[in-house]
């Protein structure tokens, strides 16, 4: 099995890591093969500075994740940190209110963030965790309702797909049935215990191959390995992961 499409690490994982130091951090990632980074801030490093690091090391910036409430009160300089890093994906990570109201208000923030992104050559996705995966009033799923109220070119998917599986969801079925509109994958696995606790890649119970198939038809264009928390170091467990996927689709 080949695939064309590169691998990023969510920084979120190496959060702890590159409060202590970010530049270091990103030369381990680098080290272990990873093509490319998506941020979830820049520590305390200026956006040009952080361009600098990335060109330093040979590591694309693949996309950042941005508070929704940054977003909405700062989003020229946001959408200015991004194109100086060479990103073209900002990414609203979370949300903390989710009401029917809440999502019906979240929508309209994302057709206007999108819009303001796209006149700038960027492109606005969202990202899931379970609670999207609940139905609203009229039997649809908030993640459903969120793609659907939104045009295409507003607002695209990052789909998690451990968030997915643990909502009780087949995450092929999501990528397949919006191909074309989910061009960041967030790529984890999930222990086959009862905890269902975050697993390194290849050692849980997540059907990657079946997803790594659907990827190229899908339109994806970056991998994203993230371990929200791990029994081992991150750094361990990325290595864990990237061995994973150098084995599947060796160079």
């Amino acid at each position: 099995m080949k695939t064309p499409i590169p691998f990023a690490v969510q920084l979120y994982t190496l959060r702890n890591e590159t409060a202590a130091d970010f530049a270091g951090t990103l030369k381990k990632v680098a080290d272990l093969g990873f093509d490319a980074v998506e941020f979830a801030g820049f520590g305390d490093l200026k956006a040009e500075e952080v361009k600098s690091l990335l060109d330093e090391l040979g590591l694309k910036a693949a996309s950042s994740h941005i508070p929704l409430e940054e977003l909405k009160h700062n989003l020229p300089q946001t959408i200015q940190d991004q194109k100086t890093i060479g990103s073209s994906y900002i990414v609203c990570p979370y949300i903390e209110n989710r009401s029917e109201e809440d999502y019906l208000a979240l929508i309209e923030d994302l057709k206007e963030i999108g819009d303001a992104c796209r006149k700038e050559g960027l492109t606005l996705c969202y990202h899931n965790h379970d609670f999207e995966l609940e139905p609203l009033s009229d039997g649809r799923k908030a993640l459903d309702v969120i793609l659907e109220e939104t045009d295409e070119n507003q607002v695209k998917a990052e789909f998690d797909i451990y968030w997915l599986q643990k909502a009780g969801e087949q995450p092929s079925t999501w990528i397949d049935r919006y191909k074309g509109r989910t061009p960041l994958v967030h790529l984890k696995d999930m222990t086959l215990d009862e905890e269902q606790f975050f697993a390194e890649l290849g050692t849980g119970g997540v059907d990657l191959d079946t997803i790594f198939v659907l990827g190229e038809q899908a339109g994806v264009e970056y991998w994203v390995v993230e371990q929200d928390e791990s029994r081992r170091t991150p750094l361990e467990s990325l290595e864990i992961s990237m061995n994973y996927l150098k084995e599947k689709f060796p160079q």
